[in-house]
């Protein structure tokens, strides 16, 4: 189902997804009829945009936007918002590329935004939520970063990082996209952060992640540190109005 408000777009930042991507896309057309595709990508040296041509070129719910180079996942999904905005969706929905976040669960996030939510945040550490094939320190990490950010945020989110969700348009609409500043995934953090401080209603919906079958996790030190700067130096910002109390 969709939005009772309008149409949704499905926004997929690539950089060398080429095996990932065929398949993605013909399960997100499949389980959801009436929902489109926006896939962004990076120039991707592997030929994953001109895939990605071939197959809009056949599918007209399929789009896609180039970008010149690799500049990161935030840089990415804010050039796919403002491509959504300005073509009146009313739920706009992050979704990897490589498969882990699976299609057949979006129901489950636009059901929350169609119910109410502002931002529906497919959640695994919450009741009913996995994580299939991860080893046990890759959880570790991803539980340590969560809690870190939880509590220098004073968030009541149980999984701030997660990258499977979907915006109720005018959630997007009420920030300032040119004041985002993350580049890396620390732009799920930031992004949940300040909607959750302007006292967004954001829901937490369990799913099952699963560790993607081709190619390489874009996860580098670079990123983590990232992450764990910005998390920390948002923390020491003056609480804003609005923000949860609860941990």
């Amino acid at each position: 189902m969709t939005s009772d408000t309008g149409r949704t777009v499905v926004i997929i930042p690539t950089y060398c997804e080429a095996e990932s991507l065929e398949a993605l896309l013909r399960r997100v057309l499949a389980v959801q009829p009436a929902v489109d595709v926006l896939v962004v990508d990076d120039n991707s040296p592997d030929g994953t945009g001109a895939l990605a041509d071939r197959i809009a070129g056949d599918e007209s719910r399929v789009h896609v936007l180039h970008r010149p180079g690799k500049q990161g996942l935030g840089p990415a999904y804010i050039a796919g918002f403002r491509w959504a905005l300005g073509r009146d969706y009313a739920v706009i929905v992050e979704m990897d590329a490589d498969g882990s976040h699976q299609p057949e669960q979006l129901p489950r996030l636009l059901t929350a935004v169609t119910d109410g939510a502002d931002l529906a945040i497919g959640a695994r550490w919450v009741a009913g939520g996995r994580i299939e094939n991860w080893p046990w320190y890759r959880i570790a990490i991803s539980r340590l970063a969560t809690r870190y950010a939880r509590l220098l945020l004073r968030s009541r989110l149980h999984d701030i990082t997660a990258g499977y969700r979907a915006y109720r348009r005018e959630a997007l609409a009420s920030l300032d996209l040119d004041a985002l500043s993350a580049e890396g995934y620390a732009f799920q953090i930031e992004l949940a952060w300040r909607l959750e401080s302007a006292g967004a209603d954001i829901r937490e919906v369990p799913i099952t992640f699963v560790e993607r079958e081709h190619g390489r996790s874009k996860m580098t030190l670079r990123i983590v540190a990232e992450a764990l700067l910005r998390v920390t130096a948002w923390g020491l910002q003056p609480r804003r109005s609005g923000r949860a109390d609860r941990v």
